[in-house]
């Protein structure tokens, strides 16, 4: 079993592309949603707006995190771990930590 990770290793996902154009398809609303609300500071609107505004973004954003760590996890994760590299569980525990902060 290979447990350890070269940091050079240059991995690539392998999502289908169904899948990547609906991350697409929301990081694309998404951007448009940071348009708005900076063109909101721009006009000087209500600042109760704008942070509603950021709200929605940061859900959306992390709806998209929730999305692209299940499919790592289906996919690329699980293709390690029949590959027999452990350490890809190392790494995806680094992954969550640095999200949940």
């Amino acid at each position: 079993m290979n447990t350890s990770r070269s940091t050079n290793t240059c991995r690539k996902a392998h999502h289908s592309e169904e899948f990547k154009q609906g991350l697409v398809k929301r990081l694309d609303k998404i951007e448009g949603q940071i348009r708005g609300i900076k063109k909101m500071i721009q006009e000087d609107r209500y600042c109760d707006h704008i942070l509603n505004q950021l709200t929605a973004v940061r859900s959306a954003l992390a709806s998209v995190q929730e999305q692209l760590l299940l499919g790592h996890m289906h996919t690329c994760v699980l293709d390690q771990l029949k590959e027999g590299d452990t350490a890809v569980i190392e790494e995806l525990s680094s992954t969550i930590r640095r999200m949940l902060r």
